[in-house]
């Protein structure tokens, strides 16, 4: 049955349909919003073991949805690419929790973007469909969940700008949400206040509810029946006796301070809990296994979200506002451009800022057009930094979204190009980690732009905000280590500066957030930032003045438009054989703007003096000593620049009459002339009388 669902949503159609296209799929939606399309499907297939939802998304955008082909030599869509990647992590996100808890059979769902136009960007309508998809489907989806982009133009709020509104805004948010709550916000700011970040977010809230309506129409009218899924029976006495039988054990380990000091405690709790209830020879060994396993698991986690709720303790010993001790150095590695060593508490990140030239930012071409950046940053996560061996197999999903989410932060406070004309890469090296990896990196990327001697607006840094609720009763926990990330209910990251926020990115496991913890988590998260900004400013509070001895220089002159091809020459000819002979590197825009890149000053002095001999234009009242080119009846052509040369008419050659101009000058000759106008066609009109004259030569 085909089902067809439109609203009118902020100045453009939304169009969701079902029942026409992918009718083998367990759910599919068709989502069409301006010239905007989406198929969108989920199936469901076996039951995986674990205890986690084995739930994949993968967002793929086809080059034919903007009348492209495909680069390169196969001439077809390949691997994800990194805006593939971060929208396929949006679209999980929200929706992961909202499965029923112990569900494990496989889900996937894959949103195929095949029609695109800039003003309607598809990975909001991803969330939306993938929704559909889901909530028409037997897949039991504890949904539904809608997504839009909120941004801000003029102190106006906007839901789903066009692509000109986007360009002008100082914020933007993606937010995904159910009917009753906050499900997950990822997005940035111009250094917005908290109550300005807070009020956009319960605005995009407040209008995705009419997706959620359209999407409850369309199951209404062709919903499948959901499967039944009820939890497995376990044997709950077995359960209690082994949780009675380590709790004191348990508790006692999970207080450890030290991460790997810690986790050999309970490792040894857990194999002292092994050698009590399974013994080798039972029939029965492998399931009781699995229910000790589950038994310390939860009672692993019940143990710390009560210490916590109740107790107002950390596993740590902190209490629930305390950033954990922080040490940072900077200029660490010689021959880097900026670098730093940022490590607080056991999560540690050294981060190196390098400076280049225009052609080595990042091109490439996407749906959405040509784009190229400036500015990268580029997040690692080796196995070392947690104690495992594991192989090197390039970088993952979450090494992708840890490194957008810190780029989203500094980008906000980076100098304009005019201002700074470098392109500009991050690295952050993960060395240990225990939590909050990424918003290490926002805090050693601002401290090695200031010791490459970047000129930021104001330095920035994160920290990572957690919770535990249970009912009325709910912790918000500062800076939170990895365990109360995997046990928490709450990962949410806030980066910003003095000012206000650069970047959020709030995940919930539970069904969502009230209006009050979100203002708290934030009031609580500024508290926290400006006891990280302290200790980065005692560190370093500002822009070295002076860049590494092994950073390129640049030097800026301006030409005239008209003399661009002259110094790029035939086919690239002349630049590419000055930055050959000098070693340098040179950068010319549309706008005559010449900028040259070298470490060497006295290379640059050079190359100053090659360009502007090739560029400089005549200026009347100015001498020059010119080569005579050519003779005429009526006068010379003499050069008096590179590729520059003016009419020396017979009468401007002597103060008295002149029969034949051979009489005075011959091919070849050098002579000084005065130059005494520049038509507007660029001719010049040359006089060695008057040069003669002004220099008191003989004529």
């Amino acid at each position: 049955m085909h089902i067809v669902v439109e609203r009118e949503f902020h100045g453009s159609k939304l169009r969701i349909e079902t029942g026409k296209v992918a009718k083998q799929a367990a759910g599919a939606a068709v989502v069409t919003y301006g010239d905007t399309v989406l198929l969108v499907t989920a199936c469901l297939g076996v039951e995986k073991p674990g205890d986690f939802v084995p739930l994949t998304v993968d967002y793929v955008e086809k080059t034919y949805a903007a009348g492209k082909i495909p680069g390169g030599y196969f001439k077809r869509e390949g691997k994800l690419s990194e805006q593939e990647t971060l929208v396929s992590r949006l679209i999980d996100r929200p929706c992961r929790p909202l499965f029923p808890e112990g569900f494990n059979k496989e889900v996937q769902v894959i949103v195929t973007v095949m029609s695109a136009d800039q003003d309607h960007t598809p990975d909001v309508l991803a969330m939306c469909g993938a929704s559909a998809a889901l909530m028409v489907s037997e897949i039991p989806f504890e949904g539904p969940i809608s997504g839009v982009r909120v941004g801000r133009v003029g102190g106006k709020l906007i839901i789903n700008p066009n692509k000109d509104a986007r360009e002008r805004s100082d914020l933007n948010f993606v937010v995904a949400g159910s009917k009753d709550a906050i499900v997950m916000v990822e997005g940035g700011a111009a250094q917005a206040s908290e109550k300005e970040v807070v009020d956009a977010i319960f605005f995009a809230h407040e209008q995705l509810q009419i997706i959620n309506e359209m999407q409850l129409e369309l199951v209404k009218a062709c919903g499948k029946k959901k499967i039944e899924f009820a939890k497995k029976d376990v044997d709950e006495k077995f359960i209690t006796e082994v949780q009675s039988f380590i709790d004191a054990k348990l508790k006692k380990a999970m207080c450890v301070p030290a991460k790997e000091e810690r986790r050999v405690a309970l490792s040894a709790v857990k194999d002292e809990m092994k050698a009590k209830f399974i013994k080798a020879d039972d029939v029965k060994a492998a399931d009781k296994a699995a229910l000790c396993s589950k038994a310390f698991e939860d009672h692993h986690y019940t143990s710390m979200r009560s210490m916590i709720l109740d107790k107002k303790v950390r596993i740590d010993g902190r209490d629930l506002t305390t950033v954990r001790p922080i040490t940072i150095e900077t200029s660490i590695l010689p021959r880097v451009h900026g670098s730093s060593l940022f490590t607080r508490g056991e999560t540690q990140a050294i981060v190196t800022a390098t400076l280049g030239t225009a052609d080595e930012a990042q091109r490439f071409d996407n749906i959405m057009g040509d784009e190229s950046k400036r500015f990268m940053l580029h997040y690692n996560f080796p196995p070392f930094s947690v104690g495992e061996c594991k192989g090197l197999r390039g970088t993952g999903r979450r090494e992708v979204g840890h490194g957008a989410l810190a780029e989203r932060a500094v980008k906000a406070i980076l100098p304009t190009q005019a201002e700074f004309p470098y392109v500009i890469r991050i690295v952050s090296e993960i060395t240990e980690s225990n939590g909050s990896s990424s918003m290490a990196s926002v805090c050693g990327a601002s401290l090695s732009l200031m010791d490459a001697g970047v000129p930021i607006k104001a330095p920035v840094a994160g920290v990572a905000m957690g919770l535990i609720s249970e009912g009325s009763k709910y912790s918000i926990l500062t800076d939170i280590l990895g365990d109360e990330d995997h046990l928490g209910d709450m990962d949410f990251k806030v980066c910003g500066t003095e000012k206000g926020i650069t970047a959020l990115q709030m995940d919930i496991k539970i069904k969502g957030l009230r209006r009050e913890i979100v203002v708290e988590a934030m009031d609580q998260a500024r508290e926290g930032r400006l006891h990280v900004l302290k200790n980065m400013n005692a560190a370093i509070s500002t822009h070295r003045e002076e860049m590494s001895l092994f950073a390129p220089r640049v030097t800026t002159l301006k030409i005239s438009q008209e003399k661009i091809r002259d110094i790029i020459g035939p086919q690239g000819k002349t630049i590419r054989s000055i930055t050959e002979s000098f070693g340098v590197k040179i950068e010319v825009k549309d706008d005559g703007t010449v900028s040259i890149f070298s470490t060497d000053p006295e290379k640059t002095k050079e190359v100053l003096k090659v360009v502007k001999a090739l560029t400089e234009e005549a200026e009347v009242g100015k001498i020059y000593t010119g080569i005579v080119k050519k003779i005429t009846d009526f006068g010379a052509f003499v050069e008096i620049m590179p590729g520059t040369s003016g009419l020396l008419h017979i009468s401007q050659l002597s103060d008295r009459r002149v029969e034949h101009v051979t009489d005075i000058v011959k091919e070849g000759d050098q002579v000084p002339v005065k130059v005494l106008e520049v038509d507007r066609m660029g001719k010049i009109r040359l006089s060695r009388k008057e040069a003669l004259e002004e220099l008191g030569l003989p004529l």
